[in-house]
């Protein structure tokens, strides 16, 4: 670097490259004439005259490098004022920039926050669906067990039957495991008026059956459940009309109760001829639906009897009623007499009263120098006697 009028330029720029070749210049011409200037006296004036043309030319160079450093600094004044300018251009964009980002950043985080928000709801909710399921998959697992287990699944019908019959009839019209005078307990005994009679109802549930049914694919194992299911039901039926038919303690007939709306469908729709075999002995098949429509027929049957039986009390207490109200007509008669009775007197008594102020005014105005013939007084009327014991 080089310092020259006040500006440092480098090594390199043109104008000192220019500067320093006509000073190197300058240089070897004053040496040429140094080295001449011995030789010849003669050839020093037109060296001199060449001397003052190249100190013309250096201060041209001169004036130039001054003109050349003013545009130079010009220059430079531009490009601090075009770097300011793009400093600040740039240091607002920035600003603008930042402050983008950052509304962007906010708006980010909160929608983040809020989906984060929803996102654990929703888990919670998810978390709280899975508890139930586990909870629901166990209840299921539990009804499996107790379908599978023949005595458990029995009292599943029975809990299931009581449930229903509890709903439909009150508590006297029915006894849970009633024993029969055959030593037998029925599931429900329906207390019904002769006739019919109390009937029995049974819990059945021929699930072995049914499920190898549904499980069947090929038309011979089809046929097989299918039979399977036919001789369960028929056995169930067999056993319940020796069992719970009893001439002169039990009505003619008895319920079958199928604790389960799909095999009480299966039957009625594909094995007519078992329920056709129920109905030859008086065995009657009932689902929970069709139960609880015959338990509340059944109520009304023993809401008939029982009005039956209190018929002759209502007839009886009718009688004493009209009893009541001919005695009460009866007592109203000899109140009225008496009323009858105080009237008149009260009438006696109203008359005399009267007769007696006019007396007393006649009194009040008497004039004594007068001669007044003496009047005969009217009797006084008596006041009339009631009746003797009345």
């Amino acid at each position: 670097m080089i310092t020259l009028f006040g500006q440092t330029f480098s090594w390199n720029d043109p104008e000192i490259l220019i500067i320093g070749g006509s000073i190197l210049a300058l240089v070897l011409l004053l040496v040429l004439i140094l080295r001449a200037a011995g030789r010849s006296g003669a050839m020093a004036a037109p060296l001199m005259a060449e001397l003052g043309w190249m100190s013309q030319r250096v201060q041209a160079l001169s004036d130039g490098q001054e003109r050349l450093a003013g545009g130079l600094h010009h220059v430079s004044e531009n490009q601090a004022v075009s770097q300011s300018a793009m400093l600040q251009l740039m240091e607002k964009r920035l600003t603008e920039v930042q402050r983008s980002m950052g509304e962007a950043l906010a708006g980010t985080s909160q929608r983040t926050a809020s989906s984060l928000g929803e996102l654990q709801q929703r888990l919670a909710t998810i978390d709280k669906a899975q508890a139930n399921i586990e909870k629901l998959s166990g209840n299921v697992l539990s009804l499996q067990d107790i379908l599978a287990n023949k005595q458990a699944r029995g009292a599943f019908g029975e809990i299931q039957l009581n449930d229903i019959v509890q709903k439909a009839l009150p508590s006297d019209a029915y006894t849970m495991q009633a024993t029969l005078s055959n030593g037998k307990r029925a599931d429900c005994l329906i207390h019904l008026p002769n006739p019919p009679g109390p009937i029995v109802i049974d819990a059945k549930f021929p699930l072995e059956a049914y499920e190898a049914l549904r499980r069947a694919k090929t038309p011979a194992e089809v046929q097989a459940a299918a039979s399977q299911l036919r001789t369960s039901v028929r056995l169930h039926i067999k056993a319940i009309a020796e069992k719970y038919i009893l001439d002169g303690e039990t009505a003619d007939g008895a319920l079958m109760f199928l604790p389960s709306e799909a095999v009480y469908a299966e039957l009625h729709a594909n094995f007519p001829e078992v329920v056709r075999d129920g109905f030859a002995v008086k065995v009657w098949i009932v689902s929970p639906t069709t139960c609880m429509a015959t338990l509340n027929t059944m109520r009304a049957v023993l809401k008939d009897a029982r009005m039956r039986e209190q018929a002759g009390a209502i007839r009886a207490t009718l009688r004493q009623l009209h009893r009541d109200v001919e005695l009460v007509v009866e007592r109203v008669d000899k109140l009225s007499t008496h009323f009858n009775q105080a009237r008149a007197d009260l009438d006696g008594i109203s008359t005399a009263a009267e007769r007696a102020g006019k007396r007393a005014a006649r009194l009040d105005n008497f004039d004594f120098e007068e001669i007044v013939p003496e009047v005969e007084m009217a009797p006084i009327a008596p006041l009339l006697e009631t009746k003797a014991g009345e």
